[in-house]
């Protein structure tokens, strides 16, 4: 089985990637304006800074929404669904939003307070960046 996710040709998410391996959750953030860029960027799209650094940021957030799919769109995930995708909103990222999955998501609400973690599918070269529910809920 072939995965369909990991590091684009042009080597720009490289760094993310990368650390995915390392369980850390990397964004881009500008060394000039500090903004938080997601997803990545060669130049920052407030100041126009080129090549914005990567930082790690503490893999805990809000779902900001949410979708359950009953379809898998790839057919590695055929055996899998339904399945949720969350839209997080990382408060130590300066409220930017990345997308996971949520194994194991029953009952899902806007305003849950999520942490995510990287995990290696069986075959799979890359890991994909998880969100477990937290035990306080908001």
């Amino acid at each position: 089985m072939e995965f369909p996710w990991g590091p684009a040709a042009d080597g720009l998410d490289q760094p993310y990637w990368d650390g995915s391996k390392l369980g850390e959750l990397r964004l881009q953030r500008c060394a000039h304006c500090q903004r938080w860029i997601w997803g990545p960027q060669w130049i920052c799209p407030a100041c126009h800074t080129l090549c914005p650094a990567w930082q790690s940021v503490e893999p805990t957030g809000v779902v900001y929404a949410w979708s359950r799919s009953h379809r898998a769109f790839i057919q590695e995930y055929a055996d899998r669904t339904p399945y949720v995708t969350v839209l997080v909103e990382l408060p130590h990222a300066g409220g930017r939003r990345v997308l996971g999955l949520m194994p194991d998501a029953d009952t899902v609400r806007i305003g849950d307070t999520v942490h995510g973690r990287f995990e290696l599918d069986e075959g799979a070269d890359w890991p994909l960046l998880r969100w477990y529910r937290s035990e306080n809920r908001k």
